[in-house]
């Protein structure tokens, strides 16, 4: 069993940044692959972007070259860092992973982009 944790969402004016932060309660996380998704209102959940165990690195189209997502297995701890947000960044982000033929999800954090 793992539990995902979300953290970092808020309100913040287009242009700006925010951190958010995905952390596992066990260290076997730093053997699985994970993802960030969003979900915005009336909206299908939307997958972001991914890093394998390795470090590998994947994003979807609408937040290339804004968003970062990186790991500190140490910390058991996976971030996505976003930049230059705009108002259809706007959604709740959860992140996943998929562990002993299970997929874990945490329970999501809300940013907003609005001025």
């Amino acid at each position: 069993q793992v539990q995902l944790v979300e953290s970092g969402g808020d309100l913040v004016q287009p242009g700006g940044s925010l951190r958010l932060s995905c952390a596992a309660s066990s260290s076997i996380f730093s053997t699985s692959g994970v993802n960030w998704y969003r979900q915005a209102p009336g909206r299908q959940r939307e997958w972001v972007a991914g890093i394998s165990s390795g470090g590998s690195t994947s994003y979807a189209d609408s937040v290339k070259g804004r968003f970062t997502i990186s790991r500190d297995n140490a910390k058991n701890t996976v971030l996505l860092q976003m930049n230059s947000l705009k108002a259809e960044d706007t959604a709740v982000y959860s992140c996943n992973t998929y562990l002993g033929g299970k997929f874990y999800w945490g329970q999501g954090t809300q940013v907003t982009v609005s001025s």
